[in-house]
């Protein structure tokens, strides 16, 4: 059995770990249960980590894997459903309320060949702020061959509550100009760039501009095909029916603080979500997991 490297470690203001397991290593932060990187030996990065990302107490972090949850994205965009969750007239913060959020690190065990690094959203009394719902949060995180991420949520109330949430994944590439995305030909997907139409994929999905699409009814499987790293990278995904590809090209990248002005060009997120028609209701007592695993694989 390996035994796992764990090292503590500061980023600015952030607190940890960098854990070596077998061929792979991981960095993640206590803000956001949020991996930052996750690279095996001898290989480029799988997960991208911002060379320009701001590790600041309470500062969302733009790299690596954000949980976004109980809400994804811009809360006035979602299902009323979700919307109805929230008791606040302050102006609703993007993709929800966890990522900013210190969580607990509820342990990292060695089971057989795999480790299991495990993080609880601490409750405060009376619910998130605005959110006033007994939902737990709970984010394990298994390193073996592959990269597996689970997020589950288990509502602990007496009311129905309904969320939407993704693992924002943001993958290391080549050049976004020259891989592609299998596995989403002939799906519907809503282009947010365009008064956010309803439209139907044809063949793989290149990438030439801006991209920030929302795919529905995706299958479990979908693959970054990187030619220059002689890679594909495969997802399969687990309790959920929907996917967010984003790219911010270069004019988005320019203003952003926490990007460099290429950095585009190194990064592509594909979000496995559970958004619009695919939110999740959790009756009282009811758990739902969203999940991915990541696997790297020779072309």
């Amino acid at each position: 059995m390996n035994t796992p490297n764990v090292e503590a470690v500061k980023l600015d203001e952030l607190n940890c770990w960098r854990i070596r397991h077998g061929q792979a290593e991981l960095l993640v932060a206590q803000q956001g249960a949020q991996i930052l990187s996750y690279q095996l030996a001898g290989q480029p990065p799988l997960i991208w980590l911002n060379d320009e990302a701001v590790f600041k107490t309470g500062k969302s972090i733009r790299a690596g894997v954000p949980v976004c949850w109980p809400w994804f994205g811009n809360l006035a965009r979602n299902p009323l459903s979700v919307q109805a969750m929230r008791v606040s007239h302050e102006p609703a913060t993007a993709h929800g309320l966890v990522r900013a959020m210190d969580w607990e690190l509820g342990g990292i065990e060695a089971e057989g060949e795999s480790l299991n690094v495990e993080f609880l959203l601490p409750y405060p009394e009376g619910g998130l702020p605005g959110w006033p719902h007994q939902v737990d949060l709970k984010l394990n995180i298994r390193l073996d061959e592959q990269l597996h991420i689970r997020l589950t949520s288990h509502n602990r109330g007496a009311e129905n509550v309904t969320i939407s949430q993704a693992l924002h994944s943001y993958f290391a590439v080549s050049d976004v100009r020259s891989v592609h995305v299998e596995g989403l030909d002939g799906l519907d997907y809503i282009e947010t760039l365009d008064d956010w139409k309803t439209v139907t994929q044809s063949g793989d999905l290149r990438f030439a501009g801006e991209t920030d699409r929302i795919y529905l009814d995706t299958p479990a499987k979908l693959s970054i095909v990187d030619p220059a790293w002689e890679r594909r990278i495969e997802l399969t995904s687990t309790g959920s029916r929907s996917a967010v590809i984003w790219n911010p090209w270069i004019d988005r990248a320019a203003a952003f603080s926490d990007m460099a002005n290429d950095g585009w060009q190194r990064m592509l997120c594909i979000e496995t979500a559970n958004v619009m028609g695919d939110v999740v209701s959790l009756a009282p007592g009811a758990s739902h997991t969203l999940g991915v695993s990541i696997d790297s694989k020779p072309l």
